[in-house]
């Protein structure tokens, strides 16, 4: 039998969800063999997840946080003899939502600078493939920030550089490419099977572009912080940096699926290397820890995550589960705080409280509760096979 959630936000990491979904399972089929792999989507959690998958490490290092004070942050590093080195850089590590206090967030000057720190320092280690995940930041800058990390030149009418913050780029009026010479080599178009100096996938958690009702600001900005009468100027900004990165870097990617994605940070990356995909983060995980291998080896898969709801479906990481259990002809379950909804895949689903009310309680005692929700379910489960 194979666990696998992700984090349950706010209550349990990815690998505190698992043990605790485990020890239920064992708990409802004594003697059953289980195998946990916990899942992330590019948000928190994803570097120690896919370091822990594959034997490879954390490498921590001081960084600029979401509001300029130093944090440390880690980017996992994994080598293997049949491959070049991988780095998995995860930007909630330096630019993430839970680095702030509710009252300290301040998306109008948050930046992902510390982001673009991270991969600079794995391209000075060696690392030849990187892939950053950019789920769960505090920041609506558009990845302004970590693109001016990495060398681009974002400069305002007089030629100055902007001050971090994604409502800064309201003043931007021009943008030149990255002069870096080992970025230059990492940019640079290369002919048809020579491989480029470093290959980035941008591993993003939901689906929508960067601007408009769907974009970055409309729908996250309020979890950041934002507030009504930002709102609009904000979105200008954005569109401000999407037009000039169009105009001076022939990037017109502000529309892309994912591209609003952690506050709009693929458009930064992109900025820095044009030649980055963005990706599903779940997908990428999946692909990194063996997810697919270990599902084919089970009878059940269980998985969850903090709720299971309409935005599930969109890029999270327990529909990517269950759609992977769903091709390989595995039943698949699933455990979560609150369960408003079930994606496709997922054969039957067990809240850890029954109402909203009930749930906020509840996440002082996730373990236990996320436990006995397992044990619930996969006994249920397990009668209907009888």
């Amino acid at each position: 039998m194979l666990v696998c959630p992700q984090e349950f936000k706010g209550s349990l990491t990815a690998a505190e969800a698992a043990l605790a979904i485990a020890e239920g399972v064992r708990r409802a089929l004594p003697g059953v063999e289980v195998v946990t792999l916990p899942m992330a989507d590019g948000g928190p959690g994803t570097a120690a997840i896919v370091a822990a998958a594959t034997g490879g490490r954390l490498v921590r290092g001081r960084v600029c946080g979401p509001l300029g004070a130093p944090v440390e942050a880690a980017y996992a590093w994994i080598e293997r003899p049949d491959a070049p080195p991988l780095a998995v850089v995860e930007a909630a590590a330096a630019a993430g939502l839970a680095l702030l206090p509710e009252a300290e967030r301040d998306p109008a000057r948050a930046t992902t600078f510390g982001v673009g720190e991270q991969i600079r320092a794995a391209i000075q280690a060696g690392a030849t493939r990187i892939i950053v995940g950019v789920g769960g930041t505090a920041t609506n800058d558009g990845g302004a920030g970590a693109a001016q990390a990495l060398g681009v030149r974002l400069l305002d009418l007089a030629g100055e550089a902007l001050a971090p913050g994604g409502l800064q780029l309201a003043r931007l009026a021009r943008v030149e490419a990255a002069a870096d010479p080992r970025l230059d080599a990492a940019l640079a178009r290369v002919p048809s099977g020579v491989p480029p100096g470093v290959e980035v996938r941008i591993a993003v958690d939901v689906r929508n572009t960067l601007l408009g009702p769907a974009g970055a600001t409309a729908v996250y900005g309020a979890q950041k912080g934002v507030a009504d009468w930002q709102a609009p100027a904000l979105e200008y900004a954005l569109g401000r940096w999407a037009r000039t990165l169009a105009r001076d870097l022939h990037l017109d990617v502000a529309g892309r699926e994912g591209a609003g994605a952690g506050g709009g940070l693929p458009m930064g990356l992109l900025a820095a290397f044009p030649h980055a995909r963005i990706e599903s983060g779940a997908a990428l995980v999946a692909d990194a820890i063996g997810l697919r291998a270990a599902m084919a080896a089970a009878d059940l898969v269980v998985t969850g995550e903090g709720t299971i709801d309409a935005q599930t479906a969109y890029g999270k990481a327990v529909a990517h589960v269950a759609a992977l259990a769903a091709e390989a002809g595995t039943p698949c379950l699933a455990v979560a705080g609150g369960v408003e909804g079930r994606p496709s895949g997922i054969v039957d689903a067990e809240p850890l409280a029954p109402t909203p009310a009930a749930r906020a309680d509840a996440m002082a005692r996730a373990a236990t509760l996320a436990s006995d929700a397992a044990a619930r379910l996969v006994a249920r489960w397990a009668a209907t096979r009888a």
